[in-house]
């Protein structure tokens, strides 16, 4: 069995390659998507959690957990922060992924100020109706349309407000019950509970009926995103009725899921989309997401969805994680991806997280099977390591090494070295607490 310290030691290479990457311009410091980048500029969206240099402020959170850190991670820290802080009152974006919501957890990772302020220009930026999404083109969808999904639209800034409010930030109570009471307002009832749609449909009356009615109902655009930010929030907020709207959500989510063999897994996209898979095991659009919707309604008090437990629910979920196949690339494009968003990573720290709440031995193997493959993929060279994923439908299906949090070598070196602290020190050792998972730990 592999020992602590070689997940650790490639976790410390992954992370060494990623900070080779690293550049700096006048502006301060800047990682480009992936290796090879063609010219001298960063992405737009350079600042960013997913890709940018957000995201490896949630790297130095997870080594300072091991280790202090070296004179380069304290310059790069500082310069993220500055960078974040910098654009705080001017900026206009404000997703989980690439705006204010990923600068709140930004700033909190790093332990740095400015989250007032972003509550502060997130609350600025909502309209009685609530954010805008400029980049909803009308047409096909109306004028100043709005989406309600955890990682681009209200139940992400909800997230935030309710991680801020945590902290003790000023305004973040306020921003949390109008983000609350926008989100509330957008719910769909159905046969069996209440519905959020990824975009409300008075914005999507023009869209043809096939694009209107297709919904991605796991975390990241969908239901269980939706239902576990009002879970939360109703639990922190001291509000029953968003945790009464959760609990709803989830009744009518587990209709549109499979239980066969005591598990649980939502399709990707109902209806079916052609050429993607009915379903997958992601944190985005799979199990490992939705299973943090039950922990949710479990921290907010909820004792059955559906005549079983939050509790029963989310072994359902890594019970299909773990007989799904994975990690193995059993046919071409299944299992293609080792990062947070869409791939191995992002399993791994969720049932880590399981078994560091429950002690159930399974979560731990799983999580060992997990790592393995990650280090059976990667590519070591000289001090450093990286992963290439593939795409199978391309003449050379291995794909550019990426850096990041989301999809790159960041977010993986993260988990490798969570993997190597954890077994080392055993199910009590901290866990670095993110305003996307808090809930799902001890």
């Amino acid at each position: 069995m592999t020992g602590p310290g070689t997940y650790a030691e490639i976790g410390e290479a992954a992370w060494r390659w990623v900070l080779d990457q690293v550049r700096w311009d006048d502006h301060g410091p800047w990682i480009p998507v992936s290796v090879p980048h063609e010219g001298a500029a960063p992405e737009d969206d350079r600042d960013g959690m997913h890709s940018g240099i957000g995201g490896l402020a949630h790297v130095l959170a997870e080594v300072r957990e091991a280790r202090a850190w070296t004179g380069e991670e304290e310059r790069l820290a500082e310069g993220i922060a500055a960078r974040i802080r910098g654009n705080l009152a001017t900026t206009t974006v404000y997703s989980y992924f690439d705006g204010l919501v990923s600068d709140l957890g930004v700033l909190s990772a790093l332990r740095v100020d400015g989250s007032a302020e972003a509550v502060a220009r997130l609350a600025a930026l909502a309209t009685d109706d609530g954010w805008e999404q400029p980049w909803l083109e009308s047409p096909p969808y109306a004028p100043h349309a709005r989406i309600n999904d955890a990682t681009l639209g209200t139940a992400g800034n909800l997230l935030g407000a309710v991680w801020a409010r945590r902290a003790g930030t000023p305004g973040a109570e306020a921003l949390a019950q109008r983000a609350a009471d926008l989100l509330l307002a957008e719910g769909e009832p159905t046969r069996a509970g209440t519905d959020w749609p990824f975009v409300p449909r008075r914005f999507t009356r023009d869209l043809a009926p096939e694009r209107r009615d297709r919904q991605m109902p796991n975390w990241s655009h969908g239901l269980a995103g939706i239902a576990a930010s009002l879970a939360v929030a109703g639990a922190e907020l001291g509000r029953a009725d968003l945790v009464a709207a959760a609990r709803s959500g989830a009744e009518h989510l587990v209709t549109l899921g499979d239980t066969r063999d005591g598990g649980f897994v939502v399709p990707h996209f109902i209806p079916a989309l052609e050429g993607h898979d009915e379903v997958t095991y992601t944190w985005c659009h799979g199990p490992v997401g939705t299973s943090l919707l039950f922990t949710a309604l479990e921290r907010a008090g909820v004792d059955e969805v559906a005549g079983e437990s939050p509790a029963q629910w989310q072994r359902r979920c890594l019970h299909s994680l773990r007989t799904s196949g994975i990690p193995e690339r059993l046919r071409p494009g299944f299992w293609d991806n080792d990062g947070r968003c869409c791939g191995t990573a992002g399993v791994g720290d969720v049932v880590l997280d399981a078994w560091q709440l429950r002690g159930v031995e399974d979560d731990l193997v799983f999580a060992q099977v997990l790592g393995d493959a990650l280090l059976e993929r990667a590519v070591v060279e000289g001090t450093g390591a990286y992963w290439r994923f593939t795409e199978h439908r391309d003449a050379d299906p291995l794909l550019p090494p990426g850096v990041g949090w989301m999809q790159g070598a960041a977010g993986i070196a993260a988990y490798l070295l969570r993997l190597g602290r954890v077994l080392r020190d055993g199910r009590t050792a901290p866990a670095v607490a993110r305003l996307d998972t808090w809930w799902n730990l001890p």
